[in-house]
C-alpha cells in the first residue's frame, strides 16, 4: 500500500504543478490581452518629412522645367523666315514659267 500511497502522492503533487501552470498562463494570456502595442513612429515620419520635401522640390524643378520647354517650343518656329520667302518666291517664278510656257 505504502507505494500506491506514494504514487496518488506523486500524481496529485503533479497535478497540483499543472494547475498552477494553467494558473500562471491564464493569467498571462490575460495580461497580453489587455497590453496594448504603442509603434514609435518618430524615425518613420522623420523620414517621411524629407521624402516630401524632397518631391515637392522635385516637383517644382519638373514644373520649371515644362514653364521653359513649354516657353522654348512656343517661341520656335518651324521654317525660318527667308526659307519660307525663297519657297513662295520660287513657287510664284515656277508657276509664272509654266503658265509663260503654256500660253507660248
Amino acid at each position: 500500500m505504502t507505494k500506491l500511497e506514494e504514487l496518488t502522492a506523486l500524481v496529485v503533487n503533479e497535478l497540483n504543478d499543472f494547475k498552477t501552470g494553467i494558473e500562471k498562463l491564464e493569467k498571462i494570456n490575460r495580461a497580453l490581452i489587455d497590453t496594448k502595442i504603442k509603434m514609435d513612429l518618430t524615425e518613420y515620419k522623420s523620414m517621411i518629412e524629407t521624402q516630401q520635401q524632397e518631391m515637392t522640390s522635385h516637383k517644382e524643378f519638373m514644373k520649371s522645367f515644362e514653364n521653359r520647354f513649354n516657353n522654348k517650343t512656343n517661341q520656335a518656329k518651324i521654317y525660318p523666315t527667308w526659307a519660307v520667302v525663297v519657297f513662295i518666291v520660287s513657287l510664284v517664278f515656277s508657276f509664272a514659267s509654266l503658265s509663260y510656257i503654256i500660253l507660248t
